[in-house]
């Protein structure tokens, strides 16, 4: 089967690389960056970050699978691939090792924004020692929008550094309450209290029109002024110039990003001039997340060539 790896040949450390090594016999091609010209004479794409939207499924002529490289599938148009006939699964973060990776870098980004990584940079610089003081995570407390694969691996790992957890889950939250431990537990409705109450606020909701821009500026007009904002999910959660504000006046104290509005994001956005802790959308590129997510793609496929029932299918 001929396969179309949306991205480039390196992207994600050779991820390619590692799906080709499993798939012998099969053919592969890169189209370079997140566009695709065409999908005439593939019969597997794997979208990667590339909008597949209705015109660009038209321009295939036998394309039977779309298998995404991980849980996201927001930019894809299943409706339409739905009507053309062509199936679309994912590789859901809790199957592949990827929650537990991306979980690690909230953890690192809770430390890092806590301890004033910035400030420690320019004190270095400035051969200035012993400062700045930061803030321990004993006592504080996170506030996890989204208790699917992701936040449920931050919940238990946050667990040992001593602070207080409270959860947004849109369905049976008490019972999420009661299986993770939390401290307090509601559905989106209860979304202000928790903004209110919380000194990290961690965003890992999948991108839907309900959670578009569900961070504006009421919700940081509710966040303490100490509290820190971090997007493990999807950048159409958070409004941009609503962030920028909320970072210029002093509204939340700072930001922990893996995602962005547009990615990649321009290097020169003022956005960064601000108390910003931005890491490249690798939250889940670690070397068992990669691998688990690969095995993943690579039984899908392995599944329709022999016409085989496929896994985490979405219609």
């Amino acid at each position: 089967m001929n396969i179309l790896f949306a991205a480039s040949e390196n992207a994600w450390g050779g991820f390619l690389g590692m799906i080709r090594s499993k798939l012998p016999g099969h053919s592969f091609e890169a189209t370079g960056s997140f566009n695709i010209a065409s999908l005439k004479g593939v019969d597997v794409l794997i979208p990667t970050m590339t909008p597949i939207t209705r015109e660009i499924l038209e321009t295939g002529d036998r394309l039977r699978l779309i298998q995404q490289c991980g849980s996201g599938l927001e930019g894809v148009d299943i409706k339409g691939a739905t009507d053309q006939g062509v199936l679309v699964a994912n590789v859901p973060a809790y199957s592949s090792g990827n929650a537990d990776s991306v979980a690690e870098l909230g953890i690192y980004m809770m430390i890092g924004l806590s301890r004033n990584i910035r400030g420690m940079a320019r004190n270095l610089e400035n051969q200035k020692m012993g400062e700045p003081l930061g803030m321990a995570l004993p006592g504080k407390t996170v506030g996890i929008i989204g208790l699917g694969g992701i936040g449920q691996a931050l919940a238990k790992r946050l667990k040992p550094f001593g602070v207080n957890l409270m959860g947004i889950k849109r369905t049976h939250p008490h019972l999420a309450k009661e299986t993770l431990g939390l401290d307090w537990a509601g559905t989106p409705q209860d979304l202000p209290f928790l903004l209110e109450n919380c000194d990290h606020v961690v965003l890992c909701v999948p991108a839907t029109p309900e959670s578009s821009q569900m961070i504006n500026g009421d919700a940081f007009a509710r966040m303490k002024q100490s509290a820190f904002l971090i997007n493990l999910s999807r950048g159409a959660l958070v409004d941009r110039d609503a962030l920028e504000q909320a970072l210029a006046s002093g509204a939340i104290a700072g930001a922990g990003l893996d995602v962005f509005w547009q990615e990649p994001p321009d290097p020169n956005d003022p956005i960064f001039n601000y108390n910003v802790m931005a890491t490249p959308h690798i939250a889940g590129s670690t070397d068992i997340s990669m691998e688990g997510t690969a095995e993943g793609v690579a039984e899908n496929i392995r599944r329709l060539a022999a016409n085989r029932p496929l896994l985490h299918l979405h219609q």
